[in-house]
């Protein structure tokens, strides 16, 4: 018996991988399904199922290409309604994989179908879980994904608490927990930056499986909850639906841009041009009206929350040699209509003659010796992290609701912005540069290199 999880950083998701005798099984797959079908041939396995916690939120899975390449079956837990052809099972159905057994524990609370799988070794030992998004290390599911006009959160609180209790609680404690997710993800809110842990070592840390009532479970989960990014439901839509294929998208994302054809192609298009490179290298020299994600953070996420439409059309300017990365990490994330690649980058751009726009980005102790209590200062990070420290006076406007609060600032103004570290900043300067902010200034390093200036701070948790 193999059991490998296969995790992706920049969306905090672990897939899961499991074989015996032959046969495997690939659990809560992403979107590019080549990764899979190899490591199948590795083994010299055939991929028997296809299994599906729940229909995900944050990105679109694989199931269906993947099912079509292999002929595997598609599994759901009970409750799941697809347009495609997939195999709603009961609670407590087993499936063989090789000499393992798989069974389904119907555990709703995250969403309605929700489902974590049990794993019984060749002895019928239980040996470990894949919650999903039913248990995480350290914390649970959100409730607030799924609602419908008869449910609330507070309703699928309820039933996750119960799940929880009746369906996972009752393992043994040596059982391993393996989540669909880790730190960085918005589907929960406390995530541990661990992947996996002993059910045992759970019941002792994880506030969620504790001795608690309902009613006080109920409160613990939904408060503090941030909405979701915009485009969960989408994602979610085209997991229901079955998503294209990839390599359609890769046809047209991956082809190469002149200078004179990338410029052509956005004016007729009015495509965004998503310039992917680190946020100190874009500041030097861009595109007008380019704005900035890089590729090295959390890039799919803030386009998901970000980018309000998936159909909307990108052109992108890359690192040589990251292009395919860069279209594959938008796919995962539903956004499908990327239409090429700047050949030569930023430099083959200069070279044609073209226009470059910059950024004034300054270091935290410059940042100090300017700062006085009249300036403008807009921290970008989440309420969070601004109530725990920021510096005095300054305004929290978290990048996640960008869109939002745009046109309520002043474009006369001068705007010194930073976030944690410069990821967010960056991004947040360049959408204001690009919807006419002309006085921006980023301060480079965030405000883990403020905090060690002479920057007066303050914070509101100790106010409170």
């Amino acid at each position: 018996m193999k059991v490998e999880q296969i995790y992706t950083g920049c969306l905090a998701e672990a897939a899961y991988y499991i074989e015996s005798n032959g046969e495997c099984a690939i659990i809560d797959p992403l979107r590019e399904t080549l990764p899979y079908i190899k490591r199948a041939e590795k083994d010299n396995a055939r991929i028997k199922y296809i299994f599906e916690t729940h229909f995900h939120a944050d990105f679109v899975s694989g199931h269906l290409e993947l099912s079509q390449k292999t002929g595997a079956t598609i599994v759901y837990g009970p409750n799941a309604e697809c347009v495609f052809d997939c195999y709603s099972a009961k609670d407590g159905e087993e499936f063989k994989i090789g000499a393992v057994t798989l069974r389904v524990l119907h555990t709703p609370g995250h969403t309605p179908e929700s489902s974590t799988y049990l794993l019984l070794d060749e002895t019928g030992k239980e040996y470990c879980i894949f919650t999903g998004d039913t248990l995480f290390i350290g914390d649970v599911g959100r409730p607030d994904l799924a609602i419908k006009s008869n449910v609330t959160k507070e309703d699928l609180a309820g039933m996750l608490f119960d799940s929880l209790r009746n369906k996972i609680m009752t393992l043994p404690d040596e059982v391993i927990v393996y989540p669909a997710h880790g730190a960085g993800s918005a589907c929960g809110k406390s995530m541990s930056k661990e992947t996996f842990d002993t059910l045992g070592h759970q019941k002792k840390v994880n506030y969620a499986l504790q001795d608690i009532t309902k009613e006080e479970f109920i409160k613990k989960v939904t408060e503090g909850l941030l909405p979701p990014p915009q485009y969960f439901s989408k994602n979610a839509m085209m997991n229901k639906q079955g998503a294209g294929k990839l390599d359609e998208v890769y046809a047209h994302g991956l082809r190469k841009l002149s200078p004179v054809e990338f410029e052509a192609a956005a004016e007729e298009t009015h495509a965004l041009i998503l310039d992917t490179r680190d946020p100190q290298v874009f500041a030097k020299a861009f595109i007008p009206n380019s704005i900035n994600i890089g590729l090295n953070g959390q890039f799919a996420v803030w386009v998901g929350t970000l980018i309000t439409d998936l159909n909307q059309p990108i052109l992108l300017v890359c690192n040589e040699g990251m292009e395919e990365e860069c279209v594959m990490r938008l796919a995962r994330v539903g956004y499908d209509n990327t239409l090429g690649c700047l050949t030569g980058g930023i430099e083959a751009w200069k070279s044609a003659g073209k226009e470059t726009d910059s950024i004034t980005s300054i270091p935290a102790d410059e940042f100090a010796s300017k700062y006085a209590e009249g300036m403008n200062v807009m921290d970008v990070r989440r309420p969070g992290e601004y109530e725990t420290e920021h510096v005095v006076n300054a305004e929290n406007k978290p990048l996640d609701f960008i869109n939002e609060w745009t046109n309520g600032e002043d474009r006369s103004k001068t705007y010194y912005i930073h976030c944690a570290g410069g990821y967010r900043s960056m991004v947040a300067a360049s959408i204001l540069k690009a919807r006419g902010f002309e006085n921006i200034v980023e301060v480079a390093g965030g405000y883990g290199a403020i905090a060690k200036t002479c920057v007066p701070k303050t914070n509101l948790i100790h106010a409170k």
